[in-house]
């Protein structure tokens, strides 16, 4: 089927802005160290704000997804990313910890609405035999936006500083104009606005069963990526003692793995179906966990960061679509972007927890990172085979369904 503009904008800025917002997102992950010699404070003290950035995520879920359900996945997704890119900057003027940390769960709640409402408008848009692989692309945007991140830290933190790297933040507000100019409404919504819906907790209560199952299968999915991305480039710098640029260096690799990971396994999960298509890729990560945690020297290191991001990215870029075609029609914007986040605030205490288990095995961050890779992707091979799967369900004729069942 050949796509129109109107389908290749939605795709472009969707996966653009969660590129741009894991960006910003990241960006702090490789200054910990710096931010701690500046305040006078732990590591473990700073990576707070990764916490309570993940903490707030399903506030801004829950907000942006309501907005974005009521008057359009557009015009929500435009305020989201300007707003995040406002507070990225800001972050770069912290006269101290206790307002970087405040700042950082500001960013919390415009970085937790920004994933469901652009999954939302480009599941809606795309046609459904595309969705596999534009899930892949969408969820891409991750670890892009980690490659992008890296790339800063290695060409450009030294010559501004870490207060420059979230001054460099504010640069995705510019994809704002891009999506006012090409990106059209979502049809769904345009279906689904035409009659009064059901509200949020009515719906919710309506599909219980399915609301516990996600939030429980994306606590562990959170788990999974967190708990091998948010630690790695202090496990690199602290317990390896490499330079900037090498970490740079191997963050790329890595980013280029979850990429390859990503576009594979949603193409995939076309052909063998979304759960069984998971469940390959998280098992994956069992057999690389040596080499990915507790091998020396750069190139091994890098080697297994490459595969082990193969496998947390290869399940997570399957989620997009997943989370889409298993939601109830009425809160579509907000149904995947809240059980994700809702999982973000189970797993916020990840990088606090791994930077403790470190210390307490002389800053062996390796070990800690071993653990929670290892228990969290038996976890998701075993939940994602009791879940439903909705693989092709077309989005617009199923609002309309909904739309005639309650005129």
């Amino acid at each position: 089927m050949k796509w129109t503009s109107e389908q290749k904008h939605a795709t472009l800025a969707a996966y653009l802005g969660w590129t741009l917002d894991a960006f910003d997102f990241f960006l702090m992950v490789f200054i910990f160290k710096d931010i701690a010699n500046e305040f006078h404070v732990k590591i473990s003290d700073v990576s707070v704000a990764v916490v309570l950035t993940l903490a707030m995520r399903p506030v801004g879920a829950l907000i942006f997804g309501r907005l974005a359900d009521k008057f359009g996945r557009r015009p929500t997704m435009m305020i989201n990313i300007l707003l995040y890119s406002v507070l990225e900057l800001a972050s770069g003027f912290a006269p101290s910890l206790m307002a970087l940390l405040i700042l950082r769960a500001l960013f919390g709640i415009a970085m937790g609405g920004e994933w469901g409402v652009g999954s939302a408008l480009v599941m809606e848009t795309i046609p459904p035999k595309s969705r596999g692989i534009v899930s892949g692309l969408l969820q891409a945007g991750y670890p892009s936006g980690f490659l992008l991140a890296s790339i800063v830290f290695g060409l450009f933190y030294q010559y501004i500083g870490w207060r420059g790297m979230f001054m460099v933040g504010v640069l995705p507000a510019l994809l704002v104009l891009y999506i006012r100019r090409n990106v059209t409404e979502s049809p769904a919504w345009k279906e689904m606005s035409k009659r009064p819906r059901p509200g949020l907790i009515k719906t919710l209560g309506a599909n219980l069963k399915l609301s516990i199952y996600a939030i429980v299968l994306m606590t562990a999915f959170n788990f999974f990526s967190h708990g091998t991305q948010d630690i790695y480039p202090t496990f690199l710098r602290e317990q390896h003692h490499f330079d900037p640029h090498t970490v740079s260096l191997i963050a790329i690799v890595l980013n280029i793995g979850a990429i390859i990971g990503g576009l594979a396994f949603g193409a995939f999960s076309e052909r063998i179906g979304r759960r069984k298509a998971i469940m390959i890729a998280a098992l994956i990560a069992l057999p690389v966990l040596p080499l990915w945690a507790f091998s020396s020297g750069a190139v091994a290191l890098a080697l297994g960061a490459f595969l082990m991001q193969i496998s947390v990215q290869g399940a997570w870029g399957i989620i997009p679509v997943h989370l889409n075609e298993i939601s109830p029609d009425e809160i579509r914007a907000t149904f995947p972007g809240l059980v994700y986040q809702l999982g973000n605030l189970f797993a916020a205490v990840n990088l606090y927890m791994q930077t403790k288990i470190a210390a307490a095995n002389g800053d062996n961050y390796g070990l800690a990172m071993a653990l929670v890779a290892g228990v969290v992707a038996v976890v998701i091979a075993v939940l994602i085979m009791f879940g439903r799967e909705r693989r092709g369900i077309d989005m617009t004729q199923s609002a309309r369904e909904v739309v005639a069942s309650t005129s």
